[in-house]
């Protein structure tokens, strides 16, 4: 797969019981699960990836997009030069590193890089 600077690349969402809700999905939709832990599971087969991350919380706004770019210092800092406000710094995950951020709007995203 070609992934390329600045594309969505993911879709992440937030669920309180990740059983359920790849019973859910995987029955209602055919999609094909991989868990990475006990509080994360990843989908394919859904026209765009993605996963769940198990949370306690209440669920506002469940939806997290993430963009890919192999540089996430220089993204980083074009966002915080736009005026946008990083609201959780740079930290690695299984598969490389990501940060999340808040537009002017105040819509949170994720930036994510496998270097």
């Amino acid at each position: 797969m070609d992934i390329k600077n600045n594309h969505i690349n993911y879709v992440e969402f937030k669920a309180k019981d990740l059983e359920k809700i790849k019973e859910f999905y995987s029955t209602s939709f055919n999609w094909i699960f991989t868990d990475y832990g006990p509080t994360y599971v990843a989908f394919s087969e859904s026209g765009l990836e993605g996963g769940f991350e198990q949370s306690d919380d209440e669920i506002v706004n469940g939806a997290l997009v993430v963009l890919y770019h192999k540089d996430l210092d220089l993204i980083k800092n074009k966002i915080i030069e736009s005026n946008g406000e990083i609201s959780k710094d740079i930290f690695s995950f299984p598969g490389g590193r990501r940060f999340h951020f808040a537009d002017p709007a105040g819509n949170e995203l994720a930036v994510w890089s496998d270097k």
